[in-house]
């Protein structure tokens, strides 16, 4: 039981509002001295562990490429092209997000979207526009409730779109644990087909949810207001 002070730190960090990296650094080394490994063991596992998870941090590369196209106006094009189709509000832009995000997961196509590749620099930029052109000028309050709402559209659909498709980790982690921990044979396939009825169901749960949005910036926009961002005011 004493390996769960690693579990405490980590807790208590987060509720400190610490450094998440350090944190974490810390609650591995606490785990590691329970363990009775050496401080030479206890590096050599972080430097496992990264080199082994090291493709995760690919992403990092993207985002000089995202600097530049944001800068040469991307997020002002999508604001235009948003502009333009006037049937589309907030919560169906990010509804059928969600849709796409989810269906392209299934597919096996997790790097299509992502919060560094598409929500910050196209689908929160266009959601702010749907949501102007209807309200006008957006409060801090609202601004701040449609980008926690794009990055939602992403999150949810990729992790419950990407169980669907057979060879991704998350499915092969869970035959390998199960075949090495309890000797059972699990076929990647029907745990799969498993996943589509919680899709399903987080589809029309949160796409719901994206719908309403609608609504409640409609209520938030009738709000006195002490505070508001221009689309072009930087934070």
């Amino acid at each position: 039981m004493w390996v769960l002070l690693a579990v405490a730190v980590v807790v208590v960090g987060f509720a400190l509002k610490l450094n998440s990296m350090l944190v974490v650094t810390l609650a591995g080394i606490v785990a590691g001295l329970i363990a009775g490994l050496t401080p030479v063991k206890i590096i050599e596992a972080f430097g496992t562990g990264f080199a082994g998870s090291r493709s995760v941090t690919v992403f990092i590369v993207v985002l000089p490429v995202i600097g530049l196209i944001e800068r040469y106006g991307l997020q002002h094009q999508a604001r235009t092209l948003i502009g333009k189709l006037r049937g589309l509000t907030t919560g169906r832009l990010l509804a059928t997000y969600l849709f796409i995000r989810q269906a392209s997961a299934a597919l096996g196509l997790t790097a299509i979207g992502g919060p560094a590749q598409a929500v910050r620099p196209i689908v929160a930029p266009m959601s702010e526009a749907a949501a102007e052109r209807v309200h006008g000028p957006l409060s801090l309050r609202m601004r701040e409730k449609v980008r926690s709402y794009a990055a939602s559209a992403d999150t949810v659909g990729l992790f419950f779109g990407e169980d669907i498709f057979v060879a991704i980790g998350s499915i092969l982690l869970i035959t390998g644990f199960v075949d090495t921990t309890y000797g059972l044979k699990l076929d990647a396939l029907q745990i799969a087909l498993w996943a589509i009825p919680t899709a399903i169901c987080a589809l029309l749960i949160h796409g719901g949810r994206m719908l309403r949005l609608d609504r409640q910036l409609a209520v938030m926009a009738k709000e006195p207001r002490t505070e508001s961002m221009t689309a072009g005011e930087p934070r």
